[in-house]
């Protein structure tokens, strides 16, 4: 019977694998931090009872999967009042956004976001990544080369930024 290590060590070692898959599911920052944290809360219940040859990282994607699935349907059931409207969109759709490697995440279609979140972000193989996502592995694997020739081509669609006129008199 093999030992299965601390929880605070698995914490260390797989929480950063947890945090890529809730930001590429989540998108928000905040809400993946929220699901990260539900995570590791309902991981630790669990701990005492996981059976030593479970493959601990590929376990704690797939409770991060089920905890962005719970904040995803608690979010859509509950409206967010703002004060005020953001004077421009950002290109991911959130207010604030800053632009980068998460913004082109969120951009992919979903079969392709998904995959790549849990197969390359998670490091889930594409069976498990499959059952995840109700699909095949081949769809799976299809989906996630996909998602990343895209995010290699830069190729995502996005709104086209709006130019700021410069003062008078700047461009000469």
């Amino acid at each position: 019977m093999s030992m299965r290590e601390p929880f605070e060590q698995a914490v260390a070692r797989h929480g950063p694998a947890v945090m890529r898959v809730c930001r590429a599911v989540l998108r928000d920052p905040t809400d993946a931090e929220d699901a990260w944290s539900e995570t590791f809360l309902s991981a630790l219940r669990a701990w005492p009872d996981l059976p030593a040859s479970t493959n601990v990282e590929a376990w704690l994607v797939r409770v991060a999967q089920r905890r962005c699935v719970d904040l995803i349907r608690r979010r859509s059931r509950t409206p967010l009042p703002v004060e005020e409207l953001p004077e421009r969109p950002s290109a991911s759709g959130l207010p604030g956004a800053a632009d980068g490697l998460w913004d082109e995440v969120a951009a992919l279609p979903e079969k392709q976001r998904l995959a790549v979140a849990y197969h390359y972000l998670g490091g889930l193989p594409h069976a498990e990544t499959a059952e995840l996502t109700g699909s095949t592995p081949a769809a799976v694997r299809r989906a996630a080369a996909d998602g990343v020739a895209a995010l290699r081509r830069g190729r995502i669609e996005r709104p086209a930024p709006t130019r700021i006129p410069s003062p008078e008199g700047a461009d000469r």
